[in-house]
């Protein structure tokens, strides 16, 4: 989510590239709860970390606290930046309760973008 929304608010500024620590599927929650904003994320797919071997970064962001502890440190990044959230897909309940928890997710990460950059 962070990537879509991050390159919806400032794609004009930034190049925006995101990896986690393991591929998996984007979790289904996540484009209707982008969407429900005006953020495409029709070409989110998921990927590792070394899908970017070799690229410096000036800034790496970690948005959750896991993915913060296996890469406290990132070859050529100016800049290390971690704002861990609570991960949505960890809340079980309803399918009402996910989606809550997701649109949570989202809106707290739209405002931290909104505030830091």
């Amino acid at each position: 989510m962070a990537e879509a929304i991050l390159r919806a608010k400032h794609g004009d500024m930034y190049d925006v590239y995101s990896a986690g620590i393991e591929a998996t599927e984007v979790n289904p929650l996540v484009l209707p709860a982008l969407e429900e904003i005006g953020v495409d994320a029709s070409g989110l797919w998921s990927k590792v970390l070394d899908t970017y071997s070799g690229v410096d970064f000036d800034r790496v962001i970690t948005v959750c606290d896991a993915a913060h502890r296996a890469c406290p440190f990132f070859a050529g990044a100016r800049e290390l930046i971690h704002r861990g959230f609570r991960d949505p897909s960890e809340v079980e309940g309803s399918d009402e309760d996910k989606m809550r928890a997701f649109r949570r997710a989202r809106d707290e990460i739209a405002k931290w973008i909104d505030d830091n950059f």
